[in-house]
């Protein structure tokens, strides 16, 4: 006989907007509500006797799975996680999952796990569009200081690991504030758009601008020795010059808006002693200075050497 609480279980699940389904330890599904559709496109009776993670993305596995332990703890009653799962028709929603365990009431031996799931793809998508704008420098829509800063370490840490190299180019608009004062901040504003958007048509795709601060543009360059870094370099600097903004106050630059460029690169070998990232922003800030003292719209590089992870 159903008991009461059964029916209303079976009730609210058949009439929730969120999808409710149930596995045993093995996670076989064995009971999945008719949401799964609205949310999946999976009826119900596709995915019954089919493995919950044949419906998640490969690459998420292992979070659910983090899950499954964490929720199996003797003191934790449910956990949530999110994850990208499998629609019918091969493309991939973004879902909060809160698990539930089953125990034997006697025993308190595991049966199963009770899971309820929930659309997210609207809050995902305004979550990566504030995130982005958070990385984003306002005026340039370039990456901030923020982004570089966390990116260099990232790649930082990589080259030390690989044992591979990295480089960084600093770069100065010359006479800048002599720019500002002639033709006014509106037009420095634009000036620095119309640099930052040179300098992204000049790079890779797998390199990183960012505004690192005032008219000072950083570029990170993964894996790319100090040839490779100076000839980006030069494609940066000649990109720029090609702008024809006219500057009358720079006249190293022929009267029009110019660069100097520091391109500093760190090799991962063995015997190095530069273990810091603010190594590399320091050689490429001196070279910077260099490319200065030498008249402007011109590259300078520097290599230092720092310590490959064993």
């Amino acid at each position: 006989m159903t008991s009461e609480n059964e029916i209303n279980f079976q009730f609210l699940a058949e009439n929730s907007v969120d999808m409710i389904c149930h596995t045993g330890t093995d996670l076989v599904l064995t009971y999945v509500s008719p949401a799964a559709f609205a949310l999946l496109g999976w009826k119900p009776e596709e995915m019954i006797g089919r493995q919950f993670t044949d419906f998640i993305f490969s690459e998420d596995i292992s979070l659910m799975a983090a899950g499954v332990r964490r929720t199996s703890a003797p003191d934790v009653l449910n956990d949530s996680i999110t994850m990208r799962m499998l629609k019918k028709d091969g493309s991939l929603s973004w879902i909060e999952g809160n698990a539930r365990i089953l125990r034997d009431t006697v025993t308190g031996e595991v049966q199963g796990y009770v899971a309820l799931l929930r659309d997210i793809n609207e809050r995902k998508l305004l979550e990566d569009k504030l995130s982005a704008l958070a990385m984003t420098d306002g005026l340039t829509g370039i990456a901030n200081r923020r982004a570089f800063d966390e990116a260099l370490e990232r790649e930082w840490k990589r080259t030390l690991r690989d044992g591979s190299q990295i480089s960084l180019l600093l770069l100065d608009i010359d006479r800048f504030k002599a720019f500002n004062d002639h033709y006014g901040h509106q037009v420095g504003d634009d000036c620095l758009r119309s640099v930052a958007a040179a300098i992204t048509g000049a790079v890779r795709s797998t390199d990183l601008a960012a505004r690192y601060g005032g008219e000072e543009i950083a570029v990170i360059l993964p894996n790319t020795d100090m040839d490779a870094a100076a000839a980006v370099a030069e494609k940066v600097r000649a990109a720029i010059e090609s702008l024809g903004l006219t500057h009358k106050g720079n006249p190293e630059g022929g009267g029009h808006i110019t660069v100097s460029i520091g391109a500093a690169t760190a090799l991962a070998r063995i015997g190095g002693t530069i273990r810091m990232p603010e190594s590399l922003l320091l050689s490429a800030d001196n070279a910077l200075y260099k490319a200065k003292h030498e008249g402007r719209n011109r590259v300078a590089t520097t290599l230092i050497v720092a310590p490959a992870d064993a």
